[in-house]
């Protein structure tokens, strides 16, 4: 019998035949796993109810094997067919939760039995073999108090390739859970820069935490040495867990997919990176199994690594998911949804309708999440000794915090410390921008990035004194002057690939003409993206 202890290796899935249903999604034929279908049982009990040799089994909660989803019986059993590669785990129920081995849930087993094959040749972390599939693979949960209304760490792109990095990613999330006191934390891909030797301790670092983790793997989390998608998240495997999972929360359903399709060591197709965003027919069948299991009027969170659309490149097979549409389709019956991302080192709210086959009301709400790592550890330090790393489209480096009440929710950005603001920048100059201005003319603007603004956030703006007037910005797809220059300035501490983006979330507008010359005060007022005020007063001076 494996007992909850003995749960900790995870298995990443086969990848198998993609059908016509996934949106022209391909598996070549070395990448189809053929293996025998072996049929695995256990239970799900309560840790508290164990007495001698009894267990008191917990009805109705999911176990999965990454396709299929079953509900357990009056005595807490399961049964689901399981093959050769298959991770099989609980999807922890609301008012329970998982026993944690450094910060992950043991609700998972993996079922390899011979390990990572010798002849791919991994050079990188890989599976050990599992042996025979257990006679029962138990899970136990644990009685828990889960507030209806709670906040979430939602954290992408830590993406440390080195142990200084390392030490800035601590500094960092430690620093970030003790300002938002969440009730867990989501990390949403590129845990790591390539470096999978050191995966384990960054799980070190968010078992210090203090906070229940969950991870969604990134393109930099992959066995680059693999030769196919098959091995590309060996090391994931054993160290992390499954490479797509849910769990509930309170009144909340999360689900983590893996978007990242690798097509082997060396291979690229046109436009792309040597990957593409795809989630599969068997994740896309995973979501839709799960939500046979959940009230229409809960709250759905999804979240992946490579965003569903991008606002820099929208035709990039690297930055974008392939087969968005079809896991559009099936969240298009739920009402309460909204689905997140990272991978970019942008920030971006996205909401999308029919013309993404999104067909419910109102359109499906995507957020690209800010890069905890901002431009890869780029630029000066702040007086901790980490890089400001501000990040290609203006933001600061950081994290969001969702916030969940019932099936509502709200998110909001929290800067790096090494941050002068959470909210916004303004800047008044000639674009694409000087900090001094004289006698405003037709080229001298107003700019305002709001870190975390998009399509729902008005911008305003208020002229103080004898020059009292108020006009209204508009968006401005254009790079931050602040970035532009501060790339520019410290162009020896970045690393090369780092450049100023285009931004999806500053607002512009001619500064008015002033006839006093002087000093004069700017009051700036935003809206955001959940009707969320705030203001802050910049001053600036008019010469004659």
């Amino acid at each position: 019998m494996t007992d909850t202890a003995n749960v900790m290796m995870t298995r990443r899935k086969a990848l198998a035949t993609l059908g016509a249903g996934a949106s022209a999604l391909f598996a070549a034929p070395s990448q189809v796993r053929a293996s025998i279908v072996e049929t695995a049982r256990g239970t799900v009990f309560d840790v508290d109810g164990v007495a001698g040799n009894a267990r008191h089994g917990i009805s109705g909660v999911m176990v999965s094997n990454g396709r299929d989803v079953t509900i357990t019986g009056a005595d807490g059993a399961w049964s689901l067919p399981v093959r050769d590669g298959d991770c099989i785990f609980v999807i922890k129920p609301a008012q329970w939760s998982l026993p944690e081995c450094s910060g992950l849930s043991r609700g998972y087993y993996l079922h390899q039995p011979n390990g990572t094959p010798a002849a791919v040749g991994l050079t990188s972390p890989q599976i050990e073999p599992t042996g025979e599939l257990p006679a029962s693979i138990d899970f136990g949960l644990v009685r828990s108090v889960e507030s209806q209304t709670f906040d979430v760490l939602l954290v992408a792109d830590t993406q440390a390739a080195n142990s200084d990095e390392l030490r800035f990613v601590r500094e960092e999330l430690l620093a970030s859970v003790s300002v938002t006191k969440p009730a867990f934390a989501i990390h949403h891909g590129d845990v790591m820069g390539d470096d999978l030797v050191l995966l384990p301790a960054h799980l070190a670092i968010t078992a210090e935490t203090g906070i229940p983790w969950h991870h969604c793997p990134g393109n930099h989390d992959m066995n680059l040495d693999s030769p196919s998608q098959m091995q590309a998240f060996d090391a994931w495997k054993a160290f992390v867990g499954p490479t797509h999972t849910a769990f509930q929360y309170a009144g909340a359903t999360f689900i983590l997919l893996n978007n990242v399709e690798y097509f082997g060591k060396g291979s690229r197709q046109s436009g792309g990176r040597g990957y593409r965003g795809a989630i599969g027919y068997e994740q896309l069948r995973f979501v839709e199994n799960i939500l046979k299991h959940v009230p229409d009027d809960q709250l759905i969170v999804v979240s992946m690594h490579i965003p569903l659309v991008s606002f820099e490149t929208p035709d990039s097979i690297s930055d974008t998911t392939a087969d968005r549409r079809a896991l559009l389709k099936i969240l298009s019956k739920r009402r309460h949804a909204v689905s997140f991302a990272g991978h970019s080192h942008t920030t971006e709210h996205h909401y999308l309708g029919a013309d993404e086959g999104f067909f419910g009301s109102p359109p499906h709400h995507h957020h690209v999440l800010t890069a905890a790592c901002g431009s890869w550890w780029s630029g000066p330090n702040d007086e901790r000794g980490i890089p400001i790393a501000d990040s290609r489209d203006g933001s600061p480096k950081g994290v969001h915090v969702l916030t969940v009440d019932g099936n509502r929710y709200t998110t909001r950005f929290v800067a790096s410390p090494s941050s002068t603001s959470d909210t916004l920048r303004v800047m008044i100059g000639t674009l694409p921008g000087t900090s001094a201005v004289g006698q405003p003319s037709h080229n001298t603007h107003v700019l305002v990035d709001v870190f975390d603004g998009g399509p729902k956030t008005r911008v305003t703006c208020e002229i103080l004194g004898d020059a009292a007037q108020t006009f209204t910005l508009k968006k401005a797809a254009i790079e931050d002057p602040h970035i532009v220059e501060s790339y520019a300035r410290h162009k020896a501490l970045c690393k090369p690939w780092v450049v100023p983006a285009r931004s999806s979330h500053i607002w512009a507008a001619p500064l008015p003409p002033v006839a006093v010359t002087g000093q004069h005060e700017l009051i700036v007022r935003v809206s955001g993206e959940y009707g969320e005020y705030y203001e802050t007063r910049h001053t600036f001076e008019v010469s004659a």
